[in-house]
């Protein structure tokens, strides 16, 4: 493929005529007449050899590989809007942009609200959107890094792209308050036996991994999405939850559970933001990631 043949005004119109499935409709959103996006169609229609958009009725639908260009085009528009967004100089006091930034529920309770407050004080113009790290993380990691600012993520589960870590913390156990078979310490055999609340996405894979290792098979009896949940679903029950120590201080007041150390040396777990190369010396994203380092340094202080 030789890009320098390629117009790269088409991925904009692509990329409308893919999501609004009616030309007129894709030329009003990016300010092309009718006739003007139609030439677009059918120069995309040459190109790709297919006709992309079928006509079914009176309306259009995509065909198979305008459906599987329909995800590409997205993710190709967004890695052409922050390459020409890249800046040699940035003012965070002057500028006004968004960052965007995928991460757990806990790493936005934990580091992503420090991280705000921070913005906000230094950056009155700066936004930031958390968006929550889809299943797909691991295995298409380079398409999610390189459609947004950052991950948030410990060690242990992707690797191969610059990071930068932010603060350590560790695992504790939920248990709720007068646990009838729980005192002050939980054995192995009680892992095995209780039943669990646990968090059901894999990038807590590597405590996950542990507990295989030690031969404790967690029997589950529910599973959310959501860290700060756990709490709720512990509370009155018999049941346990494997959480971080540092979420737990923030989440124990507000529901009728305490804490417990585990019976085995927990893996520690180290969070860090991880980028896209594209980013690395953009100067927006270096002030990002040193803002993000200063607010870990903080929170590194406070075990």
């Amino acid at each position: 493929m030789n890009l320098t043949r390629l117009d790269l005004n088409l991925v904009v119109a692509l990329r409308a005529l893919l999501e609004e499935r009616n030309v007129t409709r894709a030329g009003q959103r990016v300010g092309l007449s009718q006739p003007a996006m139609s030439a677009a169609l059918a120069r995309l229609r040459r190109h790709f050899d297919d006709d992309l958009l079928a006509r079914v009725g009176g309306h259009y639908e995509l065909t198979a590989l305008g459906q599987v260009l329909l995800d590409r085009t997205a993710t190709a528009y967004d890695v052409l809007e922050r390459l020409f967004a890249s800046q040699a100089d940035f003012d965070p006091a002057a500028e006004s942009r968004e960052f965007r930034l995928v991460a757990s529920d806990y790493a936005v309770a934990v580091f992503g609200t420090e991280l705000a407050r921070v913005v906000h004080q230094e950056a009155p113009g700066i936004r930031l959107r958390f968006t929550q790290t889809p299943p797909s993380v691991v295995d298409d990691t380079a398409t999610l890094l390189s459609a947004t600012d950052g991950l948030l993520m410990p060690h242990g589960v992707i690797s191969d792209f610059p990071a930068t870590d932010l603060y350590d913390d560790r695992w504790v156990f939920l248990v709720a308050e007068g646990h009838p078979d729980v005192g002050d310490r939980l054995t192995r055999q009680d892992l095995a036996r209780l039943p669990w609340v646990t968090y059901q996405r894999t990038y807590d894979a590597p405590a996950v991994r542990q507990l295989g290792m030690l031969g404790i098979e967690p029997r589950v009896e529910v599973s959310v999405d959501s860290f700060q949940l756990l709490p709720l679903l512990v509370t009155g029950t018999r049941r346990i939850a494997l959480v971080q120590a540092r979420l737990a201080r923030t989440l124990t007041p507000i529901a009728a559970v305490r804490t417990v150390e585990p019976p085995y040396e927990a893996v520690p777990l180290r969070e860090a933001l991880w980028w896209h190369p594209v980013h690395t010396h953009d100067a927006a994203h270096i002030w990002l990631r040193e803002t993000a380092a200063r607010v870990g340094s903080r929170l590194a202080g406070v075990s």
